[in-house]
């Protein structure tokens, strides 16, 4: 099985390192993908411990006692808001030949992504 892309449906978006981001931490705008490397808690959903959003490796705490962290996770607390999907992405979805058949299948979501990227 590839990581490239997948779906983390805790937090309702596409993982993977093929998976363009922006970090998540809310003072952050690094350039990521949602790749294992990025992951809080080191696993797809998080681990155990992690609460599953992606940061750069300036917002995520190692350690070799235990996963990656972001700073709330590393103090038990409540996880950062998911930022939105990265408009490299939004123009990927909208527009590859290779997601042709899911825009068919998901008109309401394509609708959304739509407007998301009129806003901007």
């Amino acid at each position: 099985m590839g990581w490239s892309l997948g779906y983390d449906s805790n937090w309702g978006r596409d993982i993977g390192y093929g998976v363009p981001a922006t970090c998540d931490h809310p003072e952050c705008n690094e350039e990521i993908d949602r790749g294992l490397a990025y992951v809080c808690g080191g696993q797809p959903y998080g681990g155990e411990r992690g609460c599953g959003l992606y940061f750069c490796g300036s917002h995520l705490h190692l350690s070799a006692q235990r996963p990656q962290l972001c700073e709330r996770c590393d103090k038990s607390r409540k996880a950062f808001l998911a930022k939105p999907d990265h408009p490299e992405w939004i123009e990927w979805k909208l527009t590859h030949e290779s997601w042709a058949q899911w825009r068919a299948e998901n008109p309401e979501e394509v609708a959304k992504m739509k407007a998301t990227k009129e806003v901007k």
